[in-house]
């Protein structure tokens, strides 16, 4: 967009202020608010903002301005805030973009791909639970009636959280969002939104807009959406499915109707999916980052009775008991949930799978079964690994495995460092369930 067209559509719209929008490190949305009179600003020299005052920029207080530098072609509305527009920025730091800023680490592994002529294109899959607290402030599904034990897909459930998500879809509508289904999922109060897939730094900044839109729609009606992966012990968790495929300028090359193993997928893109399992265990640590992580990503049976989350280091053809699918044409990543940074989770991926196509790894035959009725024993027989269990491990993982750190630069061991701090506070955190089972046991 020109800056005679952003006049323009500042113009029309009624825009009075422009979010100038970034991330920390969690993933979470940063701003601030410009008057639109000062639009160019954002451009050059971009917001200003203190950096020791976010999480995992590496900052003190006497280090340089972090710069937001708005990026033109990312101006749109913020329909659930009339008068405000949103513009995605790079974080830069005495004029260079800065190392510490997400969006620029997933930039320069979208590089990487360009070097070769590909796009990696990305569909994520938005899971979120819509939520109230009640007098005690304790958490339960936004519609009281929602206690079905198998609510997937259920017309009554979807139909009595309708305003919230009518206002939802129509928001995205309004910035371009293509929407093509929505339903009710498997757990009590969960629910996902399907829209068409695009480049994968497109879908990352997108993916952050959805968060923002449903978090705030959902606070004016009294609600709480929450993108935690695991709010219910007894029920279902919630997850980021990430589906990956790269194109030349006319081609999916992960595409091959003469696939042998009939998943439709080509040698590329088995190398790609190659280093996504060499890989899984760090990838673990970016695209599942908290503790409350691997109450959802569990062996064994789960306590809702059933899970969707993957837990051992295999794919199959539509089977969603692994961590990688191959629904044909593509791979469907099932390891991530909606807790994780979208622009570090997808340069970790492109890291993992170039690795994969350099090295020509093999991921061995497909897994078309169901994994959850083999035991550990068969599992090992059949040289399936266990994703890590715990962040701890996930972290571990990460510490040892260097091409995804180098991948991510100085901010993987800024993750690192913050994501031991969090270990180690949960460690030594006392909890309700601590309290009530050895009170009095001895």
């Amino acid at each position: 967009m020109t800056p005679l067209e952003a006049r323009q559509f500042l113009e029309d719209h009624h825009i009075k202020f422009i979010l100038a929008q970034f991330v920390d490190i969690h993933g979470t949305a940063k701003t601030k608010a410009v008057p639109a009179s000062h639009y160019e600003d954002i451009l050059s020299p971009g917001a200003g903002f203190a950096g020791f005052a976010l999480w995992g920029f590496n900052m003190l207080p006497n280090s340089p301005d972090f710069m937001a530098v708005g990026d033109p072609s990312t101006l749109s509305l913020v329909p659930w805030m009339p008068g405000f527009a949103r513009m995605v920025c790079i974080g830069h730091v005495q004029g260079k973009p800065y190392p510490y800023d997400a969006r620029y680490v997933l930039m320069q592994q979208i590089d990487r791909l360009r070097e070769r002529g590909w796009t990696l294109n990305t569909g994520i899959e938005p899971e979120f639970a819509l939520l109230c607290k009640d007098a005690q402030g304790r958490i339960a599904p936004a519609d009281a009636t929602d206690t079905l034990e198998k609510p997937c897909y259920d017309y009554k459930g979807l139909s009595r959280s309708r305003l919230f998500i009518e206002t939802l879809v129509n928001c995205l509508q309004m910035v371009g969002f293509d929407v093509y289904q929505i339903d009710h999922e498997d757990a009590n109060g969960q629910f996902e939104i399907n829209y068409t897939y695009s480049d994968c730094l497109t879908s990352a900044d997108r993916y952050i807009f959805f968060k923002m839109a449903a978090s705030e729609i959902a606070k004016e009606l009294g609600l709480i959406a929450t993108f935690m992966p695991k709010p219910f012990a007894d029920r279902t968790g919630t997850g980021m499915h990430l589906h990956l495929s790269i194109w030349d300028e006319t081609h999916n090359l992960f595409a091959d109707d003469s696939d042998q193993r009939q998943l439709g997928l080509s040698t590329l893109g088995y190398h790609f999916l190659g280093g996504l399992l060499t890989h899984a265990p760090a990838l673990a640590a970016i695209c599942a980052p908290t503790i409350n992580s691997y109450k959802r990503l569990v062996v064994g049976r789960s306590l809702s009775g059933a899970t969707w989350a993957p837990a051992y280091i295999s794919y199959g053809d539509n089977n969603r008991s692994s961590m990688v699918r191959a629904p044909g044409g593509r791979l469907e990543l099932r390891l991530a949930d909606g807790s994780c940074n979208p622009y570090l989770a997808t340069a970790a991926v492109i890291a993992a799978g170039l690795d994969g196509i350099e090295k020509a790894l093999d991921p061995g035959e497909p897994s078309n079964f169901n994994l959850y009725d083999l035991s550990s024993t068969e599992l090992a027989e059949k040289g399936i690994r266990t994703l890590p269990q715990s962040l701890k491990d996930a972290i571990d993982a990460l510490v040892a495995d260097e091409v995804i750190r180098t991948a991510l630069g100085p901010l993987a061991d800024e993750f690192i460092k913050l994501k031991q701090m969090e270990w180690v506070e949960y460690m030594r955190h006392v909890s309700e369930w601590e309290v009530q089972r050895y009170l009095e046991f001895f």
